[in-house]
């Protein structure tokens, strides 16, 4: 089987399978100890149903001194939905915690990122469906089905007092 059609198989119907959801749950805890290069990281965001906070395993795409996160599945998973969900506010781990905004990019702004995506996520190439060498115009083709996010840290809370 090639990787690429390994990749399909694992989240057909987009969703995860039994193997795929126990390799997710693997790496969001590699990734959120930061055993992993820095671009892989653990998202953690409340269920919008349950309450119960979500780990992903996500694909950090810096372009021009930004971060990103894109949905290599599209507009119709949990995690993106959550984050809406949830104000667009989120943590990121990496061997530290982070406390992000996730700021939703406009279509027009997409195919970059896109872009740059698949040249950093190789599990992700096979769902975008374009090749990473491919033209940029072949990014845009597919950038309205594919949520992308700007990650804004999120300033430090300033603390109280302890009460004596």
């Amino acid at each position: 089987m090639a990787r690429g059609d390994y990749h399909r198989w694992m989240y057909r119907g987009g969703r995860p399978n039994a193997w795929a959801r126990w390799q997710n749950r693997l790496s969001a805890w590699l990734h959120a100890r930061g055993v992993m290069p820095r671009r892989l990281v653990t998202l953690e965001v409340p269920g919008r149903v349950s309450g119960r906070t979500a780990a992903v395993p996500l694909v950090l795409a810096e372009l021009d001194g930004e971060r990103y996160l894109v949905s290599m599945l599209g507009d119709r998973v949990n995690w993106v939905a959550n984050v809406r969900a949830n104000d667009h506010l989120a943590t990121l781990r990496h061997g530290v915690i982070e406390a992000v905004t996730l700021e939703e990019v406009p279509q027009a702004l997409r195919p970059r990122v896109i872009q740059r995506y698949v040249q950093v996520a190789p599990g992700g190439r096979p769902h975008i469906g374009v090749d990473r060498h491919a033209p940029l115009k072949a990014f845009a083709a597919v950038a309205a089905a594919t949520p992308v996010f700007r990650v804004r840290a999120q300033p430090p809370q300033p603390t109280r007092p302890a009460a004596r």
